[in-house]
């Protein structure tokens, strides 16, 4: 996407800026003071969906989200492995050392849970805690995973189906149907940038292409050694990420912490975001290291 064009009224554009790590170019915002918070999107949102969240938390903390790689004003990978769980992680750990921030916090919405959980096992990061909002941590089960990989890999075989697929996404009906089957109601202004987003093919392509390359059999695999506290996240009318894959995640980390928020969909932190941020705040003292 076009920052001067499409970033024209973007939220807490104040806040952005660009930095080159791992061989993008990164847009990320980084507002407030205090022990560090990573907040990371899930696949085929950006940095618009904290819209709300990461200004009250920066009273407390400093802020630090990221677009993902091909998402929103953030850098395609020129190979469609750039795309993978490995390479991202790695790509926004280069980042934050550019920046010279060190989280306390990590939390992350759908794949961005991945990202985290991974970074943390890798020790990328040394987070007091990793917070997964409605995440997307295990392969769906069954022939829905068999499908799902190479559905995604056709879809993103191309700029052109890419584009043809943008057309399609950035309707408005085929907006407000995404959001139907979120199970969250939003604001306006989230429907309009979501609906600009998914009008976009560069950000469509690399939304597609995140889904063809991601790849969760070694985080389940490698789950039941996160020593770190992890505390999972539901929304009890989550359309996308069922709250019962919430306890399969708990079979494997049994100290995970489980908070249910009844009446929440997959976007509880648009939907709710001063609920999310006084559940986010007591889990890191105001004297951690920044």
């Amino acid at each position: 996407m076009n920052w001067e064009r499409d970033g024209r009224d973007w939220p807490n554009r104040a806040s952005s800026r660009f930095v080159r790590a791992g061989g993008l170019r990164w847009h990320v915002q980084v507002l407030g003071q205090g022990p560090v918070v990573l907040l990371l999107h899930g696949t085929g949102a950006s940095t618009h969906s904290f819209r709300a969240l990461a200004p009250m938390l920066a009273t407390d903390f400093t802020v630090v989200a990221p677009d993902l790689p091909g998402h929103g004003f953030t850098a395609s990978p020129t190979r469609a492995s750039g795309y993978s769980l490995v390479a991202v992680a790695n790509g926004i750990d280069a980042m934050l050392r550019e920046l010279g921030l060190r989280p306390a916090l990590a939390v992350g919405h759908s794949a961005g849970a991945a990202i985290a959980v991974h970074m943390t096992l890798q020790g990328a990061i040394e987070p007091i805690a990793v917070v997964s909002l409605a995440g997307a941590l295990l392969p769906f089960p069954g022939m829905a995973n068999d499908f799902f990989g190479p559905a995604a890999r056709f879809l993103a075989s191309s700029t052109v189906t890419a584009k043809a697929f943008a057309l399609f996404a950035g309707s408005r009906p085929s907006v407000e149907r995404m959001m139907r089957s979120t199970g969250s109601i939003i604001d306006p202004e989230g429907m309009r940038l979501y609906s600009r987003l998914a009008g976009n093919s560069g950000h469509v392509h690399g939304a597609l292409s995140l889904m063809a390359n991601w790849d969760l059999r070694p985080l389940q695999r490698d789950m039941p050694v996160l020593r770190c506290r992890l505390v999972l996240v539901t929304g009890s009318r989550d359309g996308m990420v069922p709250p019962a894959e919430a306890h399969r995640v708990r079979a494997l980390v049994p100290t995970a912490e489980l908070v249910s928020l009844r009446g929440s969909g997959h976007l509880a932190h648009e939907e709710r975001p001063a609920e999310i941020a006084a559940l986010l705040r007591p889990l890191v003292p105001h004297e951690a290291a920044g």
